[in-house]
Parts: C-alpha cells; sequence; structure tokens
C-alpha cells in the first residue's frame, strides 16, 4: 500500500505510534492497543531511522529517510526521494526475486516512510561473519537474487523501450550516485576531509594511493562505467550490512541506491565484503589457527557465488530470452547457436572483469574512506587491523591495476589465500 499524502516531518516514537494507529492493515497486524506496542530505534546505518514496532500479534520494521546525512549530520544535505527509489526498487526486486527481499506493507512518499515486515530471528550478515559464523544457504539465495534481478531488468530480457523507461524511472537517484561516485571511485585516492584510516599504521599506503597514477586510471575508469553503463537495475549498495539472514533464509535490504548501472558492481560489492570478511578473520581469532574453518568456507563461498551467478544468469539467458540485445532470430539453426553461445562465454568473462575491478574499489573504500566496516573496526588491537587491512588492499591492488591477471575467480581466491600471513611494513 503506497500513499503520497503528508507533510514531511521525523516521526518520534510518539509521532510513529500515532501514525500507525491511523492504519488499519498495520493496526490490524500489529494487534492490541497502540498505546502497548513496543517501538525501539534500531537503525545503526549511516542514512536513516529505523524501527522495530511490534504489538500483541505481529511486528513491522519502519524506516524513514532523514533529510540529511545521519553519520555525518545536517551539514550534509540529502534528498528524501531516495525513499522513493528505494519503494521502487524493492517493488521490483520482490517481483524478480520472491521471498528474497522483505515484503513492504506500506510507504508513503510524503513522509519518506516505507513499513515492511519484520525480519525475526534474521541478523545482519556482516554481524555473524565476525563472529564467524557459516550459513548454508547464503550462496543459493543471493546468487538467486543477483542473477535474477540483473538478467531481467537488462537489455537481454527487456525490449529497448522498457528498458529506457526503467532507466528513467531510476534517473532521479543522482544524489545517491553521486554518493557511490565520491565516497567509492574518487575520494580515497585524495585527500579528502571525511576520509580515515587506522592511523598512524596505515599512513604510508594512504599515501602511496594517493601518489599512484596507475591506480588512479584504473578507478577513474571504473567510474566512468559506473556513470555510464546502465546495464541493470543495480541494488547499488549491496554489502555485508544490507543482507539479512539465518541458517535457513536470505534476505536483501536497504536498495535505496538503487539506479540502473553495471551489473558487476553488485556483484563485486558481494565478492569485496566476503574478502574482507576473510582479512579480517585473523584480526578476531583467540589462538592460531582457531577459525582456519571459517576462513576456507569464506574462499569457498567467495568462488561459488561467482560460479553459480554466472550458471543462473547463462541459464536465463539461454532459457528464451526475449529483449532486444541479441535477437536469436540473428543465430539461427546450429551454426548460429553455437556462435551465440560463444558469445555469451565472452560476455561472462567481460562481466568477471568488471566484477574484479568492482570488488576491488569497494575493498579500498572501506578501508581509507568515510564508511568503514565492522569487519576490521571492531579488531581492538589497532596495529593488528591495520595488517589486515594491509592485506586487503594489497590484494585490491592487484585486482584494480592488474584485472587481466585474474582470469577466473580461482585466481582471486588463491591470491588471497596467500597473502592471509603476509606481513606488511607499516614502519611507514
Amino acid at each position: 500500500m503506497a500513499q503520497g499524502q503528508g507533510d514531511y516531518r521525523i516521526l518520534h516514537e510518539a509521532d510513529l505510534r500515532a501514525y500507525l494507529a491511523g492504519l488499519p492493515d498495520l493496526k490490524e497486524l500489529l494487534g492490541g492497543e497502540p498505546a502497548s506496542w513496543a517501538i525501539t530505534e534500531v537503525g545503526d546505518g549511516n542514512l536513516n531511522l529505523v524501527f522495530t514496532v511490534k504489538g500483541a500479534r505481529g511486528g513491522i520494521a519502519a524506516k524513514q529517510a532523514l533529510p540529511y546525512v545521519r553519520l555525518v549530520g545536517e551539514s550534509w544535505p540529502l534528498p528524501l526521494s531516495r525513499a522513493h527509489y528505494e519503494y521502487l526498487a524493492l517493488s521490483r526486486q520482490a517481483q524478480l526475486a520472491p521471498g528474497l527481499v522483505p515484503a513492504v506493507l506500506h510507504h508513503n512518499d510524503g513522509l519518506a516512510l516505507t513499513a515492511m515486515e519484520l525480519l525475526e530471528p534474521h541478523i545482519i550478515m556482516r554481524k555473524g561473519l565476525v563472529a564467524g559464523t557459516r550459513y548454508p544457504r547464503f550462496v543459493d539465495d543471493i546468487t538467486t537474487f543477483m542473477a535474477r534481478t540483473l538478467f531481467f531488468t537488462s537489455d537481454l530480457a527487456l525490449t529497448a523501450a522498457e528498458k529506457k523507461e526503467a532507466i528513467a524511472a531510476f534517473a532521479g537517484n543522482h544524489a545517491l550516485c553521486k554518493i557511490t561516485e565520491d565516497l567509492i571511485f574518487t575520494d580515497p585516492y585524495r585527500i579528502a576531509e571525511q576520509n580515515r584510516w587506522t592511523a598512524p599504521y596505515l599512513d604510508g599506503l594512504a599515501a602511496s594511493l594517493r601518489d599512484d597514477m596507475d591506480l588512479h586510471v584504473a578507478v577513474s575508469r571504473l567510474k566512468l562505467k559506473f556513470m555510464a553503463s546502465p546495464e541493470a537495475l543495480i541494488h547499488g549498495d549491496l554489502h555485508t550490512g544490507s543482507i539479512m539472514v539465518t541458517d535457513s533464509q536470505t534476505r536483501v535490504i536497504d536498495p535505496e541506491f538503487a539506479f540502473y548501472g553495471p551489473i558487476g558492481f553488485d556483484v563485486g560489492a558481494v565478492l569485496a565484503n566476503l574478502l574482507m570478511a576473510f582479512f579480517a578473520s585473523a584480526g578476531h581469532e583467540r589462538g592460531p589457527g582457531e577459525r582456519a574453518a571459517f576462513e576456507a568456507w569464506v574462499l569457498e563461498t567467495v568462488e561459488q557465488v561467482w560460479n553459480q551467478f554466472a550458471r543462473k544468469f547463462l541459464d536465463l539467458w539461454r532459457a528464451g530470452a526475449a529483449g532486444d540485445a541479441y535477437p536469436v532470430s540473428l543465430f539461427p539453426g546450429e551454426k548460429g547457436a553455437a556462435r551465440l553461445e560463444t558469445e555469451r562465454q565472452a560476455y561472462m568473462q567481460r562481466l568477471f572483469t568488471d566484477t574484479v575491478g568492482f570488488a576491488a574499489a569497494k575493498i579500498i573504500r572501506r578501508i581509507f574512506g568515510l564508511a568503514h566496516n565492522i569487519d576490521f573496526e571492531l579488531i581492538e588491537n589497532a596495529k593488528t587491523r591495520a595488517v589486515s587491512e594491509a592485506r586487503a588492499v594489497r590484494l585490491a591492488r592487484a585486482m584494480m591495476v592488474e584485472t587481466g591477471t585474474f582470469r577466473t575467480i580461482a585466481d582471486v581466491t588463491g591470491a588471497a589465500r596467500k597473502l592471509r600471513d603476509w606481513m606488511p611494513d607499516l614502519s611507514g
């Protein structure tokens, strides 16, 4: 249920209670008297207010966009329209990947407010990875989500007219794109007020990034692709903090950065966060080798995420894609089918190259940019943390500048494995 009315105001607990009490469907879902509802602010993200609301019968999650970046404050204004684009993205993702995103129960554009199903006992995946938890459903679920949402919003599945109308529907989300363009592809490679890192141990590495012209060229090419390649509807912020999990379920949340961009950006984001979990793991172990089985699972998961995503994406393409790209009428007979299959494989190799580069950019921004990962941040000893981060950055630089040497996902995990115990010089 979506509504457009309502003058914007920030909803605190009493305001939210009164608002929800006026919505019959949600009032019934929650049950009991509104005065008895337990409302708790749980938002630990960078941008928004998030509440859980629990009544006698059930619960919901309520998310409201703020007119500024919550992490920074009112000095960094941000349009409320991002809540509209998140609602659009969640609605489309629910159609394409049912059961893998939270159900939207109510949306009010004027209040920039969305009410969704309450995900319990799910936890943020990143927290589970820090604890060394393995998730057996994750690979199948996340690869299904990515393959279906990315394929069916691409030119391989849509007519040119459908695709252009879809691009237009999300084109106004440029303020969120600008955040990505600056915080991921630009700021970590220059002096920027909001940059931070594990000082003083990484001071020298931060300076080397600012002087590395090969790296600057590589990240600028990625930035151009991000800005100029509307390949599919991407989540735009698909990290392990935007995924909620149990042993048997996976839910992708928070697609407010959604727009039509390069497919490899989403896939690379997932791989990057798994690789950071791998490198951070050593900093969380209480004894040598304690987390060896977990680390082996993480690298196996990296490989399976790419391999299963590629398989599922190709299966969808082979199943009779109706998009205007690669029309089957141009590839008749056995000869045509064979040539088209060769081209599919070439397409996936190009996509893999994009994925490797974007993964590298996501790793570097989380170590030298504004917003960091608890994977590293919860390593209490600063020097130990810096060692883990330096290992991740060494791999990321190679992935970005020497992308062509990574021909398979096993090349990526093999390089990560070799760096697991590498000791960087942190003397500056």
